[in-house]
Formats: structure tokens, sequence, C-alpha cells
């Protein structure tokens, strides 16, 4: 029996990332684009295409927080729960990473920051290709893609990949908090 054309998909997604491509995908909120958090030119390329400065940092998109785990400072019991916590709307965590994470990632912090999505393509995909940075579709000072026909609108022919999908039921990106419970966004 043929793959679901939900595998097919996925797998175009997959040797996307895995050839260096940026690709766009459906996340919690809002269209995503992403690459392998490891490739320096597909970050180039996301921050080329958004017109985004090197100096903001992106945000890594993952499953669990094992993950990313060896390339974050120790982190307390009471951290770990309190990231572990199931919420009712995506969250993203700024937290302590060590100095090897490189700058086109980390900007020019010494934080990075981390997303455990619940989106089940996402997940599918990372559990694939391993954590991903994410970022809004959309180039800056414009609004976040809520349809692929919006990421094309925005990127035209300028991406390896668009995952088709639904997005998981929220109308805006994820809120961005730090440990000590400050809201960044």
């Amino acid at each position: 029996m043929p793959d679901s054309p939900e595998n097919f998909h996925l797998q175009q997604a997959v040797i996307s990332l895995n050839a260096g491509g940026v690709i766009a995908y459906p996340t919690e909120g809002v269209w995503g684009l992403g690459c392998l958090w490891t490739d320096e030119s597909a970050i180039k390329e996301i921050l080329r295409l958004k017109q985004r400065p090197l100096e903001k940092g992106m945000i890594i998109l993952c499953s669990q927080l094992s993950d990313i785990e060896a390339h974050l400072l120790p982190l307390s019991d009471e951290h770990i729960q309190q990231i572990e916590q199931d919420r009712p709307h995506p969250v993203t965590w700024i937290l302590p990473c060590k100095l090897s994470v490189p700058i086109s990632v980390r900007g020019q912090h010494k934080s990075i920051a981390v997303r455990f999505s619940r989106h089940p393509q996402v997940q599918a995909l990372c559990a694939k290709v391993g954590p991903i940075i994410s970022t809004s579709a959309n180039p800056s000072g414009h609004p976040a893609a809520m349809s692929a026909l919006e990421v094309r609108h925005y990127f035209q022919d300028q991406l390896s990949y668009i995952l088709p999908g639904a997005l998981g039921g929220f109308s805006k990106p994820s809120e961005i908090r730090t440990l000590d419970g400050h809201k960044v966004r």
C-alpha cells in the first residue's frame, strides 16, 4: 500500500531540510519558516528572507527538553517542571545556553529561545530531523502568514518546500517567557 499523502509531504520536508533548505510549515498559531538549527547557511537565508537582524537570535523548535538539553546550562528541577508544565497556549522559553551555541541562533544573547511544540506535524518533523529553527513566515514588519497561500505571497519560489497542513487552533505567535516568569511577548 502506498504511503499516505501526509507521510509523503513529511518526507519531502525532511529531504529539503537535510539538503540545507528553508521550509514553511504550520505551527500552533501561525505559519513558520524553518531549517536545521545547526545549518548556518540556511539560518542566514531565513534572516535574508525575513529581513531580520542577526542580533535578535532565533527560536529553536523541538518536541521535548532532552532534544536540546545538551546545549543548555544546567536547569533546576523547578525550572524543568515549569518548562514541562502543560499550558493552554504555546510558550517559547528563554533558556541559558552554552556559548558553543552559534551566534546565528542565540544572537547577542547568552540564552536561546526554545519552544516545545505540541503540533503533530511539527513533532513528526522534529522526530525525523531533530530541533529546527522556527520563526514566523513573514518579512519583518508584516503580519505573520496564516495560510500556505500567504506564505507563497510573501516568499513566492524562494523556499525549498511548503509542508501542507493546518494550524493548531491559535491565532498568534507563541508567548515568550523567561524562567523567572517575565513575559517578553
